[in-house]
């Protein structure tokens, strides 16, 4: 389904090593992503380049930014078809990834696909709001990240509440975030965060992120 050697360039040029096996579960994943494509709405991207660029490559560029410590428990918020999260987990088994998305059928497919290429992931159908005020899940996680989600401003309010003291919420978005940014400001503050930095990059079909 994708080049193999055309992903793992791209992987490497955001310093992110891949070997055979974790290309290969990539490539299964593209394949998985197409099929049931064809049942639910999950992507409107579906050509092999695209899913390499637009899905795996937008989703692996951030541990170049980012330092994640081994072992760092990680919340993917409303991870849709596991973008970022499940490329994150192929790419370092060491990270425990939670996959939260509020509608039960994409659940269905990321669990699908972590079975089918042995990834041990959590995926939970809930809404942000509501994870975000469980005694199990609030403040339990070193990291929180979201792509492709909602507003600055609403998602500040849905994933901070999952981040333990210290840790951190990264945000993916595009290159338009500065407006985004000031209007969530207030409700950053409220939530006990700061803005630590902005990485301004692009990926290899030259968008901005």
């Amino acid at each position: 389904m994708i080049d193999l050697v055309t992903m793992h360039d791209k992987a490497l040029s955001f310093g992110v090593e891949l070997n055979d096996i974790q290309l290969m579960k990539l490539d299964q994943y593209a394949e998985m992503l197409v099929d049931w494509n064809t049942r639910i709405n999950l992507t409107s991207i579906t050509d092999s380049e695209g899913i390499m660029i637009r899905h795996f490559e937008d989703s692996l560029a951030m541990l170049r930014y980012i330092y994640i410590p081994q072992g760092a428990k990680m919340i993917d918020v409303g991870s849709g078809a596991g973008f970022p999260g499940l490329v994150l987990k192929i790419a370092r088994p060491d990270l425990q990834i939670t996959l939260l998305d509020s509608l039960n059928k994409r659940i269905s497919f990321l669990e699908a696909v972590a079975e089918k290429i042995e990834l041990p992931v959590e995926a939970l159908h809930l809404r942000a709001e509501d994870g975000g005020k469980m005694k199990i899940y609030r403040e339990r996680f070193d990291f929180a990240c979201a792509r492709a989600v909602s507003d600055l401003r609403e998602l500040v309010e849905y994933c901070l509440p999952f981040v333990k003291v210290g840790g951190k919420f990264i945000s993916l978005k595009g290159p338009s975030v500065i407006d985004e940014l000031n209007a969530a400001r207030p409700g950053i503050g409220q939530l006990g965060g700061k803005v630590n930095c902005i990485s301004s990059y692009s990926i290899s079909d030259g968008s901005g992120r």
